[in-house]
């Protein structure tokens, strides 16, 4: 089953406590555990984000396109990144979860992949 881990960390506070030399070995790592996760052929793909001033929030009104600067949330944590994967199971999926360096600094989401069924009237 597939499963993504949305990746959640305050990225001023944990980047701003760091070392340049403690960054460093966070990405070394984040991407040990990508490679780790790619030989048990649990990793599907995994990406960091880049900080969330850089987003673009894009919504739909009445067939207009809106595009405006955010997102603007009240939280500290932010989306970071995600890891797509395939698990057994939930349980499979945390304990995978479990294993992401940032989640020591943040949160990672466990959630499941919905799968949008096919209909037969589908536009192609």
């Amino acid at each position: 089953m597939l499963y993504v881990c949305l990746v959640h960390f305050d990225d001023k506070e944990v980047f701003r406590r760091m070392s340049e030399a403690e960054k460093r070995e966070l990405d070394i790592a984040s991407t040990g555990y990508d490679r780790e996760l790619e030989a048990s052929g649990n990793l599907i793909r995994a990406q960091a984000l880049q900080a969330p001033e850089s987003a673009v929030l894009v919504r739909v009104r009445d067939g207009r396109i809106s595009a405006t600067d955010g997102p603007f949330l009240e939280t500290k944590e932010q989306l970071g990144g995600f890891i797509l994967i395939e698990a057994r199971d939930l349980n499979d999926a945390i304990r995978i979860a479990g294993g992401v360096p940032l989640a020591q600094h943040g949160t990672i989401e466990v959630r499941p992949i919905y799968q949008v069924p096919k209909h037969q009237d589908a536009a192609r």
